[in-house]
């Protein structure tokens, strides 16, 4: 016997809807997908209207159970926020979620979300808002630091340099600024001789200063203190401070090297003029042009200090200059961006006297022209206070070490820079300009010397018309190419002629 199945072409069997009585497939509900859909909520198991928290200080939103992240209006970490919030969404396909916009003030956030669910065998898609009501809770960082001032703080990065300017800060702090360093801390106030970054948690104050010690010549001392003990639990709570201080020697100062150290930099003239502060101290012969590099732990181990500072520095008046470029060149490394040169200057409250001109040899001959000034130190008239220049010989010291050409019209040059910088907002950190003029002799560096910008971002300033006459000063700028554009300052924060203005 032959089995006969059923025919290809027989006709699809129909039944009619138990509630509707429209012609359908069968099914076990017995009933359409629109009738199923009118008794059927596959939405019913999640909640329609949701709460949020905001902390409004410092503009960060909460992920339960205690973390609290930062989140832009309509972004897609703030849509993943709210979707997490959502109870019963496992239970369901997750299909697609769109902002449905709101006043920003209006302290609601509206989510379209459209999912698919099963019921009596049949996929079922639905499309429902959510609307999130955003509650203020000041989260656990803020609460301490509004509640008691800023001083319930775990761990406190204390940053010092014992000079007479601030440069080398103003550059420490860009850094923190370009690598986002400071985005845990607490606090950060400014103090005498260097700034104090407050965490509330020893591994980011850990993090900040093993960034410190990548990145310039530094060393640090660790100290702790006992705030409370739990006797029953024998559980310490303890404040830890870390003090980072930073090697003394800045760029464009001159210093007199230990023997010690001139015999490790291939025996380098002891008389040196520091050219550059990167995570090496980077040092320059002015007669020889040898170069050498001292870390942070060759310096603290024979430390040294400058013998004349930049605002120790006096100015000068090129009269004569003279390429040099048969020299003997012994062992040791060599600079190939300096030019030796024999140059004949004149103290510029000299001019117009009887004073005779003073030779010296230089490192600035491929930038020096007859007429140019230049800021050098005048070792023939100076009294240095320091017990291993006082062991050297006269004959072995030059009469005038020049270290850096300086521009006229300073006034100009600095109202018509193409550039600005970000700065620490916090408390007593604003982007104001010293009254002694450290800020614009940093700023002048910058455009200088281009290994220094690499690690600085700099952002485009836009100019009125007043700053034409500026444009036309003859000194170094930074290139177009070099500005960033992503620094937006509201007209509130400039005055009429442009300048930032202090909180």
């Amino acid at each position: 016997m032959e089995f006969l199945g059923p025919r290809q072409d027989a006709a699809e069997q129909k039944i009619l809807c138990c509630e509707c009585g429209t012609l359908i497939s069968p099914n076990p509900a017995n009933m359409c997908v629109a009738c199923i859909r009118t008794r059927v909520d596959v939405s019913e198991n999640i909640p329609k209207q949701v709460v949020i928290h905001f902390c409004r200080f410092c503009e960060r939103y909460l992920q339960p159970p205690n973390t609290w992240i930062a989140c832009a209006l309509e972004s897609r970490e703030l849509l993943a926020l709210c979707l997490k919030k959502l109870k019963g969404l496992n239970k369901v396909r997750l299909v697609d979620a769109s902002f449905i916009w709101t006043e920003p003030h209006s302290k609601r956030i509206k989510v379209n979300v459209t999912i698919q669910g099963e019921a009596f065998g049949t996929i079922l898609q639905q499309q429902f808002v959510v609307e999130y009501t955003v509650h203020y809770q000041m989260c656990e960082v803020c609460c301490k630091q509004k509640g008691s001032d800023g001083e319930a703080w775990r761990a406190l990065v204390q940053i010092r340099q014992r000079t007479i300017h601030k440069k080398t800060l103003f550059y420490v702090e860009q850094i923190i600024l370009k690598h986002n360093m400071h985005k845990d801390a607490m606090n950060i106030k400014e103090m005498e001789g260097g700034i104090n970054f407050y965490y509330n948690a020893k591994n980011n104050a850990r993090k900040m200063v093993d960034f410190l010690m990548a990145v310039i010549p530094c060393q640090y001392k660790t100290s702790q203190e006992l705030v409370s003990h739990d006797i029953q639990s024998n559980v310490f709570n303890y404040k830890y401070t870390y003090f980072v201080e930073i090697t003394r020697i800045c760029k464009d100062e001159v210093v007199c090297l230990p023997l010690s150290v001139s015999r490790y930099l291939n025996h380098m003239s002891q008389i040196a003029v520091c050219t550059r502060i990167s995570d090496n101290i980077h040092l320059l012969d002015p007669l020889t042009l040898k170069i050498g590099q001292l870390n942070a732990g060759q310096y603290f181990r024979d430390q040294f200090d400058a013998i004349c500072h930049q605002k120790q520095l006096r100015e000068f008046m090129v009269m004569n200059i003279e390429p040099v470029y048969n020299t003997d060149k012994q062992y040791g490394s060599y600079s190939h961006k300096h030019q030796l040169a024999d140059v004949w200057v004149l103290p510029l409250n000299s001019l117009g006297t009887d004073d005779q001109e003073i030779h010296t040899r230089t490192h600035l001959g491929n930038i020096l022209q007859c007429g140019d000034y230049v800021l050098g130190f005048d070792v023939a008239h100076a009294v240095v206070n320091n017990a291993v220049f006082d062991k050297m010989k006269q004959s072995q010291l030059p009469d005038i070490i020049l270290v850096k050409k300086i521009y006229p019209e300073k006034v100009k040059r600095n109202k018509g820079r193409n550039f600005r910088l970000r700065r620490l907002r916090n408390s007593s950190v604003t982007e104001t300009v010293t009254d002694d003029g450290d800020y614009n002799d940093f700023l002048e560096d910058l455009e200088e010397d281009p290994e220094l910008r690499k690690n600085v971002n700099l952002y485009k300033r836009q100019k009125p018309q007043w700053m034409a006459e500026a444009e036309e000063v003859i000194a170094p700028k930074v290139g177009l190419e070099e500005l960033l554009d992503d620094l937006v300052l509201e007209p509130a924060d400039t005055d009429e002629h442009g300048n930032m203005l202090t909180e």
